[in-house]
């Protein structure tokens, strides 16, 4: 995998576009001024998170003695069911600023969870960069990279937050969210198929 699918990939399970209305819930009692604030404290400490994940989460799996092929296939079934949330969602939008309700959300500034966790740093994309490092542990660097990238394309979605709702409304989030889950969608079969395809190997069966 390219650093570049590794980080779209990456970018699709963080969902940021799915993330807008949930942001903007929970800092609806936020002061204006300081949202972009919170917000990229949150993300920094996401991507503290997801960093530590991506340099010692392999040896986690290996005192678990969890196999490649395994890992390949749970983290493609993950990112399946990831997909098909995306294209068929069933979650409630929170209420957002202008039509919030009394005491619905808290008056304080929220504070690692649920922001940083697990809405950024959620197992998904955890496993996902546990996968990638164990995969090819010779290209942690370039994974690391790619996280950086899908890190600050997540960002700049969040930080347009306002922006964006206004301009695409929430049927263009929903609609951007499927197409992001369509195509996240393929990158779970591909990396499925791959895991099944170390599966045969090991067995000495390739030429089947």
């Amino acid at each position: 995998m390219s650093i570049y699918a590794a980080a779209v990939t990456l970018f699709l399970v963080v969902d940021p576009l799915g993330n807008i209305p949930i942001f903007l819930g929970l800092l609806g009692n936020v002061d204006p001024a300081r949202r972009k604030a919170i917000i990229l404290r949150e993300m920094v400490i996401a991507l503290a998170i997801l960093s530590a994940f991506l340099f010692f989460g392999k040896y986690i799996l290996q005192g678990m003695h969890i196999s490649q092929p395994a890992l390949s296939i749970g983290g493609g079934v993950i990112l399946f069911l990831i997909a098909l949330r995306m294209i068929f969602p069933h979650h409630v939008i929170p209420a957002t600023e202008g039509n919030s309700t009394p005491g619905a959300q808290s008056a304080e500034e929220p504070l690692v969870v649920p922001m940083a966790v697990p809405l950024i740093a959620g197992p998904s994309t955890m496993a996902t960069l546990i996968l990638l490092a164990t995969q090819h542990p010779d290209r942690i660097m370039d994974w690391f990279l790619a996280l950086l990238v899908a890190w600050l394309c997540a960002a700049l979605v969040l930080f347009s937050a306002e922006g964006l709702r206004r301009v695409l409304g929430r049927r263009g989030l929903a609609a951007v969210e499927r197409l992001m889950g369509m195509i996240l969608t393929t990158m779970a079969v591909q990396m499925l198929l791959g895991g099944v395809e170390m599966f045969v190997e090991n067995l000495g069966i390739v030429g089947l």
